[in-house]
């Protein structure tokens, strides 16, 4: 089985700084495409940013400029640097991964969420 495990939200004032982690683990042969999510409350869940495995980066208009995606593949971890924080930021944030299980088995995971909450 594979896990992910998101780390790194909480409660920060309106122009701040958070950044987030999320390390898969279990059994993983390879590790495509890392994403993080989130979803607002009443709101749709919506991609932020992604990054392949050779790290070029995509990001939603809202944060680019704001948000930075990296991994670490020697650790099978995504992180989300997050700065210049606005009250509209709030949202459960997901970390997903596509990844290879072995067998000719790929699947796309997620993490438990973490929440962020940016006060105004």
């Amino acid at each position: 089985q594979v896990q992910l495990v998101e780390s790194g939200g909480g409660l920060v004032q309106a122009g701040g700084s958070l950044r987030l982690s999320c390390a898969a683990s279990g059994r993983i042969f390879r590790i495509n495409a890392m994403a993080w999510y989130r979803q607002a409350p009443g709101k749709q869940r919506e991609l932020v940013a992604e990054i392949g495995s050779g790290s070029n980066a995509n990001y939603a208009d809202s944060v680019k400029g704001r948000f930075t995606i990296s991994r670490d593949n020697a650790k099978d971890t995504v992180y989300l640097q997050m700065d210049t924080l606005k009250p509209e930021d709030t949202a459960v944030y997901y970390c997903n991964a596509h990844i290879y299980t072995g067998s000719f088995a790929y699947g796309y995971y997620w993490g438990q969420g973490t929440q962020v909450n940016v006060s105004s």
